[in-house]
């Protein structure tokens, strides 16, 4: 895969947890957005955004500091792939949400959207995270459906190698 890293922001773990298992399993390197990594974008051909949703739809807190960054960070030859950790069961009508906020700013940044997943076996009522019937990234609830995480992993990880060939 090409060189490639992490960036996620975590309150509780859960997110940071995900990301270092997605890390393992391609090799990236990772970086905690609270510590303000804005400078390794450029070392960097594959972006992976990992971010959890809190309250309704909303994104992590430390991902808004560093936003203007995101925002005026030159993307335009990398490829960007996104994964979300949400609560269906406690927030069936805003699951992964804050994944469609990543989503609205780098897609403007010229950078290409790989690691789109579809939405069939998950149990949830609406997010603003989907797009034509696939999530705009992973959706990973580790609240309800654990069981299922190191598959979702597996097969996303599988799904980014082919669309970076």
């Amino acid at each position: 895969m090409k060189k490639t890293a992490i960036f996620f922001g975590s309150t509780t773990g859960t997110t940071e947890d995900v990301a270092n298992r997605l890390a393992k399993m391609i090799s990236a390197d990772v970086y905690n957005v609270k510590d303000n990594p804005a400078d390794k974008f450029p070392e960097y051909d594959v972006l992976i955004l990992g971010t959890s949703t809190w309250g309704i739809g909303e994104l992590q807190d430390d991902w808004y500091d560093f936003l203007p960054n995101l925002e005026k960070a030159d993307l335009s030859n990398k490829k960007v792939a996104i994964f979300g950790v949400g609560d269906s069961m406690g927030y069936p009508d805003s699951f992964v949400d804050a994944m469609r906020i990543l989503y609205d700013i780098v897609v403007e940044k010229g950078c290409e959207i790989v690691g789109m997943t579809k939405t069939d076996g998950y149990d949830f009522d609406f997010s603003t995270s989907v797009l034509n019937d696939r999530f705009v990234g992973l959706a990973i609830d580790e609240d309800n459906e654990n069981s299922m995480t190191e598959e979702r992993l597996t097969n996303w990880v599988e799904q980014l190698k082919a669309e970076l060939k």
